[in-house]
C-alpha cells in the first residue's frame, strides 16, 4: 500500500452514538452509493473503533452482504493504517475481491479538525477511467463532517443530561454546553456549504456530459452524412477497398453516435429529465422496426431473427419511444454476442402487462458475469481484446428505462448455448 502524506495524523476514536443515529446511517448509505456510482465500482464506509480499528458501516456496488464483508476483511489492515496516519492510501489492483474492483482504488480518511472518524474506500473495474479525485475528496470531507456532527450532538446530549442531574450551580457544565452548541451551529453551516459544494461538482459534471455529448454529435453526424453521400453518389468511381474502408468508418461512426446517445439518455434518466409519454403502440410493427434497425449489425453472419408474436396481438398504450429503444438495445446485444444461429422474439399481454422474451443461440454468460451485466461500463470481454465493441452502457440503459416505466427484467443463460432476456412492463390494452 502506498500512502500519500497529508496533515498530521488525527486521533482515532469511536463515534459516540454514530451507528445508532438514523440520520448518520442514512448519510453513510447515501455516501457509499454515491461513491460507487462515481467510480463505476464498489465503495465501503468504515467507522473508527478503538478496539478493531475500523468497523464496516456501509457498502455499495457488491453482489451481496457476504461479498462486502469479505472485502472489508481484506481491507482491515489498510484501514487501520489510514486511521493511524491520516494519509490517503492507494489500494493495489486486484486487492479487493470482485470484478468491479479489479482496477485498484483509494482509501480516504474521514477526519475533521484532528478527529478521525473512519475511512471511505472506493475501488473500480480494470480499464476504468481515473477516479474523479475532487468529487471523492468532497464526498469524504462531507461524510467526515457528518460523523463529527453526530459525535458532537451525542456529547452535547450527554452534558445536558449530566447538568440536569446535578441541578443548578454548575456553571462549568453550562459553559461547556454553550460552547459545544456554538460548535454544532457552525457545523450546521458547514454541512450546508458541503452540500452546496457537492451539488456544484455534480452540476459541473452534468454540464460537461451534456455539452460534450452535443458538441461531439454535431460533427459526427456531418461525417456520417458525408460518408453516406460518397457511398451513394460516387459508388462507381470508388475501388472495392475504398468502399470497404468507408463502410467500416460508417459502422464505427454510427456505433460511436449510439454510445453518445446512450450516455446522454442515462444522464437525463438520473436527472429525472426523461419523461414518460403514453401513446397507442402497435407492438408487432415496433418489433419489426427494431429488427430492421439491427440488420446492418448482422452483416454476413449466418443469423436469423424470428418473431413469435400472435397476429391478433392487441394494441396497447405505453411509451413507444422507450419500448422501441429497449427492443433495439436488447436485439443489438443479442446480435453482438451471437455469431450464428437464431434470435427469437416472443411476446404476450397478460393481466395488463406486456411480457417479452429475446432468446439467442449465442456465446452465453457465465454465472460470475451475470450479476454485473447491467452495471455501467461493464463488458464481458477484457477491454484489451476488443473482440466485442461497445461501451457497456446498453443493458444499463435497458434496466433504467424499464425502471422508469415500472417494469422489470431478468436474464437466464448457459455458456455456449445462449441467453434469454425477459422483461415486462405495465400497459393499457385498447383492443
Amino acid at each position: 500500500m502506498a500512502a500519500e502524506s497529508l496533515n498530521p495524523a488525527p486521533q482515532a476514536r469511536p463515534v459516540a452514538g454514530g451507528p445508532a443515529s438514523p440520520a448518520l446511517a442514512a448519510a453513510v448509505r447515501e455516501a457509499a452509493t454515491r461513491a460507487a456510482e462515481l467510480v463505476g465500482g464498489v465503495a465501503l464506509v468504515f467507522a473508527a473503533s478503538g478496539r478493531e480499528g475500523g468497523v464496516l458501516r456501509g457498502a455499495a456496488g457488491f453482489a451481496g452482504p457476504d461479498a462486502a464483508r469479505a472485502a472489508a476483511a481484506r481491507l482491515a489492515g489498510a484501514v487501520r493504517e489510514t486511521l493511524a496516519s491520516g494519509a490517503l492510501c492507494e489500494v493495489p489492483a486486484g486487492f479487493v475481491p470482485g470484478r468491479r474492483a479489479q482496477g485498484g482504488g483509494v482509501i480516504h480518511p474521514l477526519a475533521w479538525e484532528g478527529r478521525a472518524h473512519g475511512a471511505l474506500v472506493v475501488a473500480w473495474p480494470a480499464g476504468s477511467p481515473a477516479a474523479p479525485d475532487a468529487a471523492l475528496a468532497a464526498l469524504a470531507q462531507g461524510l467526515a463532517l457528518r460523523f463529527d456532527h453526530a459525535a458532537l450532538e451525542a456529547e452535547v446530549k450527554g452534558l445536558r443530561t449530566q447538568a440536569a442531574q446535578l441541578g443548578r450551580g454548575h456553571e462549568e457544565k453550562a459553559d461547556e454546553i454553550l460552547k459545544l452548541s456554538e460548535a454544532l451551529f457552525a457545523q450546521d453551516v458547514e454541512l450546508v456549504r458541503s452540500h452546496e459544494k457537492l451539488g456544484k461538482i455534480e452540476r459541473l459534471k452534468n454540464d460537461f456530459i451534456e455539452k460534450m455529448s452535443r458538441e461531439l454529435r454535431t460533427p459526427l453526424n456531418r461525417m456520417i452524412e458525408a460518408i453516406i453521400s460518397v457511398l451513394t453518389g460516387e459508388n462507381d468511381t470508388l475501388s472495392a477497398a475504398s468502399q470497404g474502408s468507408l463502410r467500416a468508418a460508417l459502422d464505427d461512426g454510427t456505433a460511436f453516435l449510439r454510445t453518445l446517445q446512450n450516455i446522454l439518455d442515462l444522464w437525463r434518466l438520473k436527472q429525472g429529465e426523461l419523461p414518460v409519454e403514453i401513446q397507442d403502440v402497435n407492438f408487432r410493427e415496433t418489433v419489426g422496426e427494431a429488427i430492421f434497425s439491427v440488420q446492418d449489425q448482422i452483416g454476413d453472419k449466418p443469423l436469423a431473427i424470428e418473431q413469435r408474436i400472435d397476429a391478433r396481438f392487441p394494441k396497447i398504450r405505453t411509451d413507444l419511444t422507450k419500448i422501441s429503444q429497449i427492443l433495439f438495445l436488447l436485439l443489438d446485444n443479442a446480435v453482438k454476442f451471437t455469431p450464428r444461429g437464431r434470435i427469437e422474439i416472443a411476446a404476450r399481454v397478460a393481466e395488463s402487462r406486456l411480457h417479452c422474451e429475446i432468446r439467442d443461440t449465442g456465446i452465453g454468460i457465465c454465472p460470475d458475469d451475470r450479476q454485473y451485466i447491467f452495471d455501467e461500463f461493464y463488458q464481458l470481454a477484457e477491454p484489451s481484446t476488443r473482440r466485442y465493441h461497445g461501451a457497456g452502457l446498453g443493458l444499463t440503459l435497458v434496466r433504467d428505462l424499464l425502471v422508469l416505466l415500472g417494469g422489470e427484467i431478468s436474464v437466464s443463460s448457459e455458456v455456449g448455448t445462449g441467453s434469454c432476456f425477459a422483461f415486462s412492463v405495465p400497459v393499457q390494452v385498447i383492443g
